[in-house]
């Protein structure tokens, strides 16, 4: 397969006791098709899949597959830190009906890329010889990486590995990618605020996205893609603008006040990781999204701000990029941005 335009990693909707939200899934998954959108890609991070349980994993995929009925792309996500636990994932995804999948590189027990590449990928590969395999490399989050010079003996030996979502942030490193892999392997760019640099790199000239912000702006962040790919730079440098502070918000960093057992008080730099900005806005916004499962919670009220400001920058002067939300689920925007109540509720107490 070759993979390129947009692709969501569509947030896991949950309900107020913590259970898949299936009409709420069905719902969004329901606006991402509508805006466009060239692809999903359930139980991924963004899917909360570290907190998924096995029914929940395989339920989330087999709702979508359903949901989206064969009208876009559906691709997976089954990497596991477990080679084991990757191929009955994986094996699963298969007989659902899915043709890809995403795995990210082995996290926490950080195996070589050696290992990476012959006793994770390639293994699963051998086995499950239909599905074609993303690797998935961020190791900001795994502590390891696949090295490009493996992936290029991968995509050699196994032709379904024809595709990489990079999250490194190396350029240098996409570069080589493109170089040893060639014209016709596919690069994602795993990092939204990227995404236009990497396509219109033309040492990189990666050839999508697999997105968190697109859970908001799917129509937009689709468009901002194709005209990259196409050439029109102008348009599409645009909506890169218009779409930065969301970008900007994936992840939310904030200095927040400890009282100290001695009465003292000092700041920590508390890092809010994806999914928390994405379902907090979406929550802020009226969208399906409901809690994200322990251990991640709530941003205090300095996060839950920055995340405010951002919508509220893209709203007072792109407001056409929100207005797809507004008439799919029935959403006054601006009512929505200014009630201090609403996002009073999703900062931390």
């Amino acid at each position: 397969m070759k993979f390129e335009g947009a692709y969501t990693a569509i947030v896991t909707p949950m309900l107020s006791d913590g259970t898949f939200d299936y009409e709420g899934f069905q719902k969004n998954v329901e606006f991402q098709i509508s805006q466009g959108i060239t692809g999903i890609v359930p139980a991924g991070t963004t899917g909360e899949s570290p907190t998924l349980g096995w029914d929940d994993h395989a339920a989330v995929i087999d709702k979508c597959v359903e949901f989206a009925g064969g009208r876009c792309q559906i691709i997976a996500g089954t990497g596991s830190n477990s080679t084991e636990e990757a191929l009955m994932r994986t094996t699963h995804a298969a007989q659902a009906g899915v043709k890809a999948v995403l795995m990210v590189d082995c996290y926490y027990n950080g195996p070589s890329s050696l290992e990476l590449r012959d006793d994770y990928y390639s293994a699963i590969a051998d086995l499950v010889p239909e599905v074609s395999i993303i690797p998935y490399i961020i190791p900001g989050r795994t502590a390891t990486a696949l090295a490009v010079e493996d992936l290029a003996i991968l995509y050699a030996r196994h032709p379904q590995i024809s595709a990489v979502k990079e999250a490194t942030g190396d350029l240098e490193r996409m570069k080589l990618t493109r170089k040893l892999c060639g014209d016709e392997f596919s690069i994602l760019s795993g990092d939204d605020d990227l995404t236009y640099k990497m396509i219109t790199d033309p040492e990189i000239a990666a050839d999508g996205v697999i997105s968190v912000m697109s859970n908001i702006t799917p129509a937009a962040i689709e468009e901002m893609v194709s005209a990259a790919r196409s050439g029109d730079t102008t348009k599409a440098e645009k909506l890169q603008n218009a779409l930065s502070p969301l970008f900007g918000v994936v992840t939310v960093k904030v200095e927040n006040d400890r009282l100290l057992p001695d009465g003292r008080t000092v700041k920590v730099m508390d890092k809010y990781r994806n999914p928390l900005a994405v379902k907090t806005l979406m929550n802020a916004l009226g969208m399906p999204s409901g809690p994200t499962r322990p251990p991640l919670g709530k941003m205090t009220k300095l996060g839950v701000d920055t995340v405010r400001q951002a919508v509220k920058a893209v709203w007072e002067k792109n407001p056409e990029i929100l207005n797809p939300i507004a008439e799919f689920y029935g959403i006054d925007i601006e009512k929505q941005i200014s009630d201090d109540n609403v996002w009073q509720e999703l900062a931390h107490p």
